[in-house]
Formats: structure tokens, C-alpha cells, sequence
């Protein structure tokens, strides 16, 4: 691919916009030399303004996401979009968000451009779980864990039953849920279905990959690493 496309494709600018930065020298490598729109360098050895390109198509990374932002691009209020560098949102490839988190929800998100990998995560075969942290309006009954875990629990508005799920109460009203899917508001839904209310909820795991030391609205880039830890390999 030719120099100018590639970095057009990372979101830098049109390609209008990255010729200019061609012409004012801003584009180099790793030495300080001027590049032009025909040269063929790797990657990892082109500059803009001295400072090394975003990774290559194949991004993945996590993002803390607080309450009142919304997984979309379109959407009125604040996006998620928001809390990255203003030139992610333009990567060809796109770069989406993995499954959502809904405005109210806090915790971990993944994001990627690789269209392969994120279907690999969303899979049902990859058994990936994923643990929310729910803050509930009313004391639990006592039941619940029992409910969740039967494999018989309907909800409103869905034909199948859903898989069983692991209730962990920490008091009355604060409980962790592992769920082995992934439904609509799931967790909201389930508790409604108990008679319950979630007033907060926050996702502190998928697979094997937590949040770790990740302060709120902050992100990384994730490496082979941690793509080991998610999927437990």
C-alpha cells in the first residue's frame, strides 16, 4: 500500500490532508529524513512530526469506560470516541467497539478494526465470560442465585432460556454476575425479572482479561499478551 493511503487510513487526514503534511516535511523517518508520497518505508520507521504512527491495521485495545458515554458514532451527548485520539474515529478499517457497554454501564470495553478477531471474541464459542458488578435498589430475596443458575429463567420479550449464570452476593444489595452470553441489558433485565432494580452496573472482566490498574476513562493497546489472557490461552 502506497505511503500516502496508509497513513490516510490511520485516520491522520483526507488524503488531501496528509499530502500537505508530505510538503511541509512533517512526515519522516526514523532518522529525521523526509519521506514523500513514494517511498516505501515499514511501518514502525515512519514518523509524522517525530513521533511513531499508531499501530497498523489489527488494533485492539481496552477502554474504561465511565458512566454517560455511548458505544456509537452517531449518537447525540458523549461518545465513547471521545475519550480516544480524534484520529481513531476516522481508521480505515473502523475501529468498534466489541459487543456495548449502554450509557449507564461503566467497566471494560474492548475495541478493534480487525472484523475477524471481533467476531472471535463475540462468538458463543469462544465461552468467553464476562462479570459485572451490580448495585441493586432492593435487598436480594435470597433466590436469586438459584433463578440464575436453573437454565430456565425466560425474559421478557426473548424465546430461549437463558444459559446459566453464577450469582455472587457481597451484601444485601451488591452482587457479582458471571454471564456465559451476551443478551440486551442483560443483567438490568435478569434482576427485573427477580423483582429487583440495578442502580449501577460496572464490567470488570471478559474471558481472562480484567481492568487491572486502568483508571477510568483511560485506554491501551493490547498486545499478544493480553490477547493470551482473554482467551485463556
Amino acid at each position: 500500500m502506497k505511503l500516502l493511503k496508509h497513513i490516510a487510513n490511520l485516520g491522520y487526514g483526507s488524503r488531501k490532508q496528509v499530502t500537505q503534511l508530505f510538503r511541509e516535511g512533517l512526515i519522516t523517518d526514523a532518522d529525521g529524513e523526509v519521506l514523500y508520497v513514494d517511498d516505501q518505508l515499514p511501518h514502525e520507521s515512519i514518523r509524522i512530526e517525530g513521533e511513531p504512527l499508531d499501530p497498523p491495521p489489527g488494533l485492539i485495545l481496552m477502554l474504561h469506560k465511565p458512566t454517560g458515554y455511548t458505544c456509537s458514532t452517531k449518537d447525540s451527548g458523549r461518545l465513547i470516541y471521545d475519550l480516544l485520539p480524534p484520529r481513531f474515529r476516522l481508521r480505515s478499517p473502523v475501529l468498534s467497539s466489541v459487543g456495548r457497554l449502554d450509557r449507564d454501564t461503566s467497566g471494560l470495553l474492548l475495541m478493534t478494526d480487525d472484523g475477524a478477531l471481533l467476531h472471535r471474541i463475540v462468538s458463543p464459542k469462544s465461552q468467553l465470560d464476562k462479570v459485572y458488578d451490580a448495585t441493586l435498589a432492593q435487598d436480594l430475596r435470597g433466590d436469586e442465585a438459584a433463578l440464575f443458575a436453573s437454565g430456565e429463567l425466560v425474559l421478557e420479550s426473548d424465546n430461549t432460556p437463558l444459559l446459566p449464570a453464577e450469582l455472587d452476593a457481597t451484601d444485601a444489595r451488591h452482587a457479582r454476575l458471571t454471564l456465559h452470553e451476551g443478551r440486551y441489558h442483560q443483567v438490568r433485565r435478569m434482576f427485573a425479572a427477580a423483582g429487583n432494580h440495578v442502580q449501577a452496573l460496572h464490567r470488570s472482566r471478559i474471558g481472562g482479561l480484567g481492568l487491572d490498574d486502568l483508571p477510568e476513562g483511560q485506554w491501551r493497546i493490547l498486545d499478544a499478551a493480553d490477547l493470551q489472557r482473554l482467551f485463556g490461552a
